[in-house]
């Protein structure tokens, strides 16, 4: 995906291109379908497929970005935990996790899901 730049900021990356790049690459590594990251982040399969193929940026809207930045995070926080086994993290998001009450992957098809997931992620990543 080419990097865009936004000229009001000079030669900064455009962060909703930053973005779209990290959710692209974290669905990649965890496996996750383009129909899955669409209900994940509330998205019809045409934006994640336009997204995928041509290069196109997720909506700029706050829940968008919301969305696309929790994903990352949880993304980032699995991939610690596994010590970047993605073929481990993949399996994780598919097995019904007793505490979540489904497998992750379906949790996170909801707001309040995609949320219990990350701070469930955070927790187990870091333990007081």
């Amino acid at each position: 995906m080419r990097t865009q730049f936004n000229s009001d900021r000079g030669d900064q990356p455009d962060p909703n291109a930053v973005l779209t790049k990290a959710v692209m690459r974290a669905a990649s590594l965890m496996d996750v379908s383009q129909v899955e990251l669409a209900a994940i982040l509330g998205l019809s399969e045409a934006k994640i497929s336009a997204v995928a193929k041509h290069g196109a940026v997720l909506p700029d809207r706050p829940l968008n970005r919301n969305m696309a930045a929790y994903f990352v995070r949880i993304f980032r926080s699995l991939d610690a935990i596994v010590g970047g086994d993605q073929a481990v993290a993949a399996s994780w998001l598919r097995n019904h996790n007793v505490v979540l009450g489904h497998a992750p992957i379906d949790a996170m098809k909801s707001v309040a899901g995609l949320v219990h997931v990350m701070d469930y992620l955070d927790q187990r990543r870091a333990p007081l």
